[in-house]
C-alpha cells in the first residue's frame, strides 16, 4: 500500500502568502476564515486521511462494490469510515451554516478535496457528487425544496448524483430518451435509464437524491428540452422522515479498470416521482451550476493522486540501489537511483508540475469565490468568466499531467511498480478515469476553443493574457530570468491564440484539430505564471525560511527549462494544420 503524507506546509504556504487578491479579500463572509483556524482543519483533515481513509484504497481496489438482490454493498471498512466521516463533520465543510454547513471557502475546501483524493479517489466519490448536488440545489431550486432536502445532505445521512448519461448519449445530451410526465400534483413520473452513475447506489446512505435531465412531454427535441428534476430513492414525507421506496433501481454495477470501491450504476426509472428544479427547458443551465465545479474538482483529484505517486516514487528512489553513477558514492556496490541523472529529472518533473498545479488551483478557488459572492456585479463576472476559461484547462491538464506523473512513477518502480505489491498501478488506473468523466478531455479542449475564448462579455483570452502581462513587473534581478522566459511563451501564446481564434472563423477542421494542443499550451503558461507568483514570495521571505524557499526557486528553475518549453512544441504542431488528417485514408 504507499504511503502518503498530506502537503499541510505547501497548503498552508499558499494560503498565508498568495491570498493576496484584493477582491476575495474583499468578501465579508471569510473574513474570520484565518490561518489558525484553517492550519487547524488541515491538520485534522491529514489526519483522517492518512490514518483511516488510506487504507480503503486498497480495500476498495480488492474486494470491489457488488451488487447482491438489487442492493449495492461496499467495500470492507467503507460503512465504519463514512460514519466517522460525516460524525466528524467533513461533507458540511463548504456548506452554507444556513443548512447545517460550516461555510468555508474553497481555498480550504479544495485543500481537503486533493487529500481525500491522495487517500482513495473511490471512496471521495461517495460524497463528491452529494456537494456537487447541493451546489444546483442550493442555486436552483424553491425554498421548499432546499429545506426538505440540503440539511440532510449537509450532514451526509442523504447522498446526492447527477444523473446526464444514456445509453444513446454521452457528450450530445440532446438525444436523451427520459421522459417525465406532469401529474396534477406538480410533479412528475419519470422513465428511463441513465449510465455511468458515480455513486447512483450504496449501502453508506438513509437516502440518495438523484438529479435527473429528462424532457417533459411537451418539450422540443435537443438541449432544448431538457429540464431537471430532483428524484429522491425513497420519498420524503412532509415532515422530513423517509417514506416509500421511489420507482428508482439498479440494473448493474460496472466492472471497471479502476476506482473499484465506487458503485458506477446503471439506474431504472420505472415511473420514479420526480420535483422539478428550476425552469422548465432549462434543465441544462441548472445542471452546469454542478457540471462545472464538478470539472475543477475533478482536475484535483488528478492533482491528489499525482501527489501521492511523486512521495512514494521519491521514497523508493531514496531506498533502491541499481547501478553506479559517474560521482559514484559507493565504494562496493550500487547507488541509490535517486543519484541518476534521469530518475532525478522524472522527479523533478513529477514536483515542478505538481506544486504549479496546486498554486494555479489556490488562485482559481479565490476566482470561483469572487464569481459568487463579490458584491459588485462588474468584478463578480470577470471573476466568472476567468473561472469559465480556465475550468477546462485546470480539468484537462491536472487530469492529463495526473496520467503522465503516475506513469512515470511506475517507471521508477521499475518492474515492482508493474505490480501490484506497491500500490503505483493501482494509482495509473484510479487516475485512468479522470480525463474521461465530467467531460471527456477533447470535450473540454473543444469547449475552451469554440465557447470560452471569446464570449457575450468580450474577448476573455486577451483579458487573461494581459492580466499575465501585467505580473510580469519586477525589480527583483533573481526573478527577472523566470520572467524572461514566462514573457518569451506568453508571445508564443498570444500567437497561437490569434492564430485559432481565426481558424474557428475560416477552418474548423484545422481549429479541431489543434484544440488539445492550444489547451495544453495555455496550460503550461497559466503555470508557469503561479510559479511566478509563488517566485516573487519566495525571494522576499527567503531568510525567513532558506529550506523550503531554495526548494522552491529550485524546483521552479526545473519547470522554466524543461516544462515550460512544452507549450512551445504544442504550437508548432498544430499550427502545422489539419489538411495531412482530413485527407488521410484510413483503410
Amino acid at each position: 500500500m504507499p504511503n502518503y503524507t498530506a502537503p499541510v506546509e505547501d497548503m498552508m504556504f499558499l494560503f498565508d502568502k498568495l491570498r493576496n487578491n484584493k477582491n476575495y479579500n474583499d468578501l465579508e463572509k471569510y473574513k474570520e476564515v484565518n490561518s489558525e483556524l484553517v492550519k487547524d482543519i488541515l491538520e485534522e483533515a491529514a489526519k483522517i486521511n492518512q490514518n483511516l481513509i488510506l487504507p480503503l484504497a486498497k480495500s476498495g481496489d480488492e474486494n470491489p462494490t457488488v451488487l447482491e438482490n438489487g442492493v449495492v454493498r461496499t467495500p470492507p471498512g467503507y460503512k465504519e469510515a463514512y460514519s466517522k466521516y460525516i460524525e466528524d463533520g467533513w461533507t458540511s465543510l463548504s456548506c452554507d451554516p444556513k443548512y447545517g454547513g460550516q461555510g468555508m471557502p474553497k481555498t480550504v475546501s479544495a485543500f481537503f478535496d486533493e487529500m481525500l483524493s491522495s487517500a482513495s479517489l473511490s471512496f471521495k466519490l461517495y460524497s463528491e457528487l452529494s456537494i456537487g448536488a447541493y451546489n444546483c440545489i442550493s442555486h436552483h431550486a424553491t425554498d421548499e425544496i432546499k429545506e426538505k432536502y440540503l440539511p440532510k445532505m449537509v450532514e451526509g445521512k442523504w447522498s446526492g448524483t447527477m444523473c446526464l448519461t444514456e445509453p444513446v448519449c454521452g457528450t450530445d445530451l440532446g438525444l436523451l430518451k427520459t421522459k417525465a410526465i406532469e401529474q396534477s400534483d406538480g410533479t412528475f413520473k419519470l422513465s428511463g435509464q441513465k449510465i455511468f452513475i458515480t455513486s447512483g447506489d450504496q449501502d453508506l446512505t438513509e437516502n440518495i437524491i438523484h438529479l435527473v435531465i429528462a424532457r417533459a412531454a411537451d418539450s422540443p427535441a435537443g438541449t432544448k428540452g431538457i429540464s431537471l428534476f430532483l428524484v429522491p430513492k425513497f420519498l420524503v414525507n412532509e415532515d422530513g422522515s423517509i417514506g416509500a421506496r421511489n420507482g428508482v433501481s439498479t440494473g448493474s454495477i460496472e466492472s471497471k479498470m479502476g476506482i473499484k470501491g465506487s458503485a458506477t450504476c446503471v439506474l431504472n426509472f420505472d415511473d420514479a416521482t420526480g420535483y422539478m428544479i428550476g425552469l422548465k427547458n432549462k434543465g441544462l443551465n441548472a445542471m452546469f451550476t454542478m457540471m462545472n465545479l464538478e470539472r475543477i474538482v475533478v482536475g484535483i483529484q488528478g492533482l491528489g493522486i499525482s501527489e501521492i505517486a511523486y512521495q512514494n516514487s521519491l521514497s523508493y528512489a531514496k531506498e533502491r540501489k541499481q547501478g553506479k553513477t559517474n560521482n559514484t558514492k559507493s565504494t562496493n556496490g550500487a547507488d541509490f537511483i535517486i543519484e541518476h541523472a534521469d530518475i532525478r529529472k522524472s522527479l523533478l518533473n513529477m514536483k515542478s508540475i505538481i506544486e504549479g498545479e496546486r498554486a494555479l488551483c489556490f488562485w482559481l478557488s479565490q476566482q470561483t469565490e469572487v464569481s459568487l459572492y463579490h458584491p459588485d456585479e462588474k468584478i463578480k463576472q470577470e471573476a466568472s468568466d476567468l473561472v469559465s476559461l480556465m475550468t477546462p484547462v485546470v480539468k484537462t491538464m491536472f487530469s492529463d499531467m495526473g496520467m503522465e506523473i503516475t506513469s512515470e512513477a511506475m517507471q521508477v518502480h521499475g518492474g515492482y511498480g508493474y505490480t501490484k505489491d506497491q500500490g503505483i498501478e493501482q494509482l495509473y488506473r484510479d487516475n485512468r478515469i479522470t480525463p474521461i468523466y465530467e467531460g471527456t478531455n477533447s470535450i473540454q479542449a473543444a469547449d475552451l476553443v469554440f465557447r470560452k475564448l471569446v464570449n457575450k462579455n468580450g474577448d476573455i483570452i486577451d483579458k487573461y493574457l494581459e492580466l499575465i502581462k501585467n505580473d510580469c513587473s519586477t525589480e527583483n534581478e533573481k526573478l527577472k530570468p523566470f520572467i524572461k522566459e514566462l514573457k518569451t511563451h506568453l508571445e508564443i501564446l498570444s500567437t497561437f491564440t490569434d492564430w485559432i481564434k481565426e481558424k474557428v472563423q475560416n477552418s474548423k477542421d484545422d481549429a479541431s484539430a489543434a484544440c488539445n494542443d492550444y489547451l495544453k499550451a495555455l496550460g503550461f503558461v497559466s503555470i508557469a505564471h503561479s510559479w511566478i507568483k509563488v517566485l516573487e514570495v519566495s525571494f522576499k521571505d527567503y531568510e525567513q525560511n532558506k529550506d523550503f524557499y531554495e526548494d522552491k526557486i529550485q524546483t521552479a528553475n526545473f519547470y522554466f527549462k524543461r516544462v515550460l518549453p512544452r507549450a512551445e512544441s504544442h504550437f508548432k504542431t498544430a499550427t502545422s494544420g489539419s489538411d495531412y488528417i482530413m485527407n488521410f485514408k484510413f483503410s
